[in-house]
């Protein structure tokens, strides 16, 4: 398995750009995506191939602060990304091979379960906060 390439904030933008472009109707976009949702079974894992990823550094652990400063909350479909804040700081950046939208995933890991996430990269929602 190759290593995804480190995708820094410009490029984010510029990818969440190009993907909010895309007007065609597709699988991918059949789900509202808009907030974190569990990966519906109606995507093909097949159908999405990961571009690039959010993490800084794979061996340090990231944090679990997240960055709400307008009183959103994780699951709330204006929620701010914030790559540095979780759970964007665990993500990957994943394109449909089908219309080429651009997805951010990651696995939530609790005491008894694994669940893959997904939400669409929308512009006008990236943060470039600091921590």
């Amino acid at each position: 398995m190759t290593e995804l390439p480190k995708l820094d904030f410009a490029t984010l933008a510029a990818l969440a750009r190009e993907s909010a472009d895309i007007g065609v109707s597709c699988i991918c976009s059949s789900a509202n995506l808009i907030q974190w949702e569990s990966v519906p079974l109606s995507l093909v894992e097949a159908d999405l191939q990961e571009i690039g990823s959010l993490f800084e550094d794979p061996y340090i652990e990231p944090t679990f602060a997240e960055y709400h400063p307008s009183g959103t909350r994780y699951d709330s479909p204006d929620a701010p990304i914030a790559p540095r804040y979780f759970p964007y700081n665990r993500c990957t950046v994943a394109k449909c091979l089908i219309c080429g939208r651009l997805f951010l995933r990651y696995t939530e890991a609790g005491g008894y379960f694994v669940d893959r996430r997904i939400r669409l990269l929308s512009p006008g929602l990236l943060v470039d906060a600091a921590l």
